[in-house]
Order: C-alpha cells, then sequence, then structure tokens
C-alpha cells in the first residue's frame, strides 16, 4: 500500500518537515511504502477557472501536476496533507495543487466518474502555526475536507498543534511523536491486514488493469489489489479505458507498471493471477512473476483485447467481472 504525503510549507527542514516525515516513518515502520512530495519545489501552476475540466475531465495545463500527482493522487491508499497556517490557510503552493483537484472534481461529479480507490482511500492531516487562536484551523479544516472528497478519499482525522513558530518547536513537542505513532496505527493497521491479489499480464495495460480495478471498485477496504507487467507499455489501452468509463470506473491516470516496482522484498502478494499470458511470466528472473512460494497462483486464461473490436473488449471487460467477483465471493 501507498502513503503519499504531501509536504506544504516552504521552508526547509522545518517543523511542518518533521512532523510530515515522523508520520511516514511510523507508516513504513508498520510495512507501508511512502512517497513524499516537497509541493513548493515542484512545477505546479495555478488553476485557470478555464472549465475544460468540467467538459472532459483533464486539466489544460501539462505540468507536474498532470505528469506525476494525479497518478499518485489515484494510487494512494493514505493521502497525507501537512501545512502550516498561512492566513488561517495553506501556503499558495499547496493551495494550487489543491485548487488543480478541480480536475478530479470533475470526473467524479460532472463526469459522474467512480476512482477504483474510493471505497479505501483516507486522507489525514497534519497542520501547525504560530499563534494559539481558537479559530486557527477552522478554514484549513474546510479547504483538506473538500480536497479530500475531490480526490475520493474519506477525510479520516487531523493532527493540529498552535504555537509553532521557531525552529525546533515541533521537535520540542511533548506528545507528537506519541500521537503520530497511535494515530498511523489506527489508519494504516485495518488496510495492511488485507489480502493481497497480484494481477499480472504482459504489457499490464489492459486486463490486469481491468481485474486490478474491479478488485478495488468492489472491495478495495478488504483486498489489496496490485497490477504489473513482465514487459510493461508506455501506456494503458484507450479502449479499455471508455468500456471501463461505459460501468462508471473512471481509469484515468492509470499507469502500466513493472512486477519488480509492485512487489517490494518484505510485502508478498498471498495471490498471484495471471491473465493468459503467463508463458510470459515464468518464476525467478528480475521482470517475471516473482518466486513467492507461500502465493497461491491461478491463470484466469483471458483473451487479448489489443487490437480489437470495442464489443471484443467488452467481452473480456465483462468475463474479467465476473471472476473478480467470483474471486471475492471465495476470499
Amino acid at each position: 500500500m501507498l502513503v503519499l504525503g504531501l509536504q506544504g510549507s516552504p521552508r526547509k527542514k522545518g517543523n511542518t518537515d518533521f512532523l510530515l516525515s515522523a508520520y511516514l516513518k511510523e507508516a513504513e515502520k508498520l510495512g507501508a511504502k511512502t512517497h513524499l512530495v516537497e509541493v513548493a519545489k515542484k512545477d505546479i501552476s495555478p488553476c485557470k477557472g478555464c472549465g475544460k475540466c468540467e467538459k472532459d475531465g483533464f486539466c489544460i495545463t501539462k505540468d507536474y501536476m498532470s505528469q506525476e500527482i494525479y497518478p499518485m493522487l489515484r494510487e494512494a491508499d493514505l493521502i497525507v496533507v501537512a501545512t502550516p497556517i498561512f492566513f488561517y490557510n495553506t501556503p499558495s503552493q499547496l493551495k494550487a495543487l489543491i485548487d488543480r483537484s478541480q480536475a478530479l472534481w470533475s470526473r467524479k461529479y460532472k463526469l459522474n466518474l467512480r476512482d477504483p480507490g474510493h471505497k479505501m482511500r483516507s486522507g489525514i492531516l497534519l497542520a501547525l502555526g504560530a499563534t494559539k487562536g481558537e479559530n486557527l484551523f477552522n478554514g484549513l479544516h474546510l479547504t483538506v475536507k473538500y480536497f479530500f472528497d475531490a480526490v475520493s478519499a474519506s477525510y479520516d482525522g487531523s493532527l493540529t498543534y498552535r504555537h509553532i513558530e521557531a525552529p525546533g518547536d515541533m521537535e520540542k513537542h511533548p506528545s507528537v511523536l506519541r500521537e503520530v505513532k497511535q494515530d498511523a496505527a489506527a489508519l494504516l493497521s485495518p488496510l495492511l491486514g488485507r489480502k493481497k491479489v497480484l494481477f499480472s499480464c504482459r504489457e499490464n495495460a489492459c486486463r490486469s488493469q481491468m481485474a486490478g480495478a474491479f478488485t478495488r471498485y468492489i472491495a478495495g477496504d478488504k483486498i489489496e489489489a496490485i497490477s504489473a507487467g513482465s514487459k510493461p507499455a508506455n501506456e494503458i489501452n484507450p479502449l479499455m479505458v471508455e468500456t471501463m468509463c461505459e460501468k462508471g470506473i473512471d481509469m484515468a491516470f492509470c499507469r502500466p507498471k513493472p512486477i519488480d516496482d509492485a512487489v517490494i522484498a518484505d510485502v508478498k502478494p498471498d495471490i498471484i493471477i495471471t491473465m493468459g499470458c503467463s508463458e510470459g511470466c515464468s518464476e525467478g528472473s528480475s521482470g517475471e512473476c516473482p518466486s513467492v512460494p507461500t502465493a497461491k497462483r491461478m491463470d484466469w486464461d483471458m483473451p487479448d483485447p489489443a487490437g480489437k473490436s470495442i464489443d471484443f473488449m467488452r467481452k473480456v471487460r465483462d468475463e474479467i467481472e465476473k471472476k473478480v467477483k467470483d474471486l471475492i465471493a471465495g476470499l
């Protein structure tokens, strides 16, 4: 599972960085994979308010947000927003990222498409401010609440700290490390206990993507679905995206992934399911299906719909959906 940390402070190695780093370290101790984004260092332009995303679901601006953040938001199981208070809200760099989530909001509410990860994705806010004011975090809570809604994450709480201003104040706080440890364990333990299923095909552009998406969509709170390929393509199959949209499932921003990235040393799948291409998925060597002696192996023998008609793609999609439902029922 992936924990995505969004570090909103423009200051290097400050109090916000300490707070988020402590949280991500606890997540790693529990067994999660983490990724930190220092937002102020990235090329993220403000929202232009042009309305293009409300028509086709994609932002007109092509920058780090479009190329990297949207895919990471879709992959993440837990999104951790960490920020100092600037005028009762976030710094402008983080606010630009939040505003640009309008594209995901549009896909959800204008195009009526559902993110496959909506069932299990969580969000938490880590925030600190220099004053002791009673209303210090009120505006921020509303902003983050609607950001999490746009990216299909439940808002599962916050850790907020007042009177944090001088360098080192957060590190000296008497209860912060205990609170971070308790919160991380409470949020991540149920997700880390899920069954792990790896769906694999050669290119990870179509069949295994659909299987992973259906599994996350139906039972993402109970099963951690991973999809990968022995020889991943450069992009997912656009016809597959179209037919999944017919089911109301949004495959935008998904990327083919190599098996070596999907299965790390201490997180092994319980079940490995190949999709009719097991001849390219022999055990042992790098880039092929991993050697996991304890994993149950299955092959669904699905025909490759690449280059075929949309009706053929629909038949493969429907057969994969049926097999996923049978798998979930069996687990």
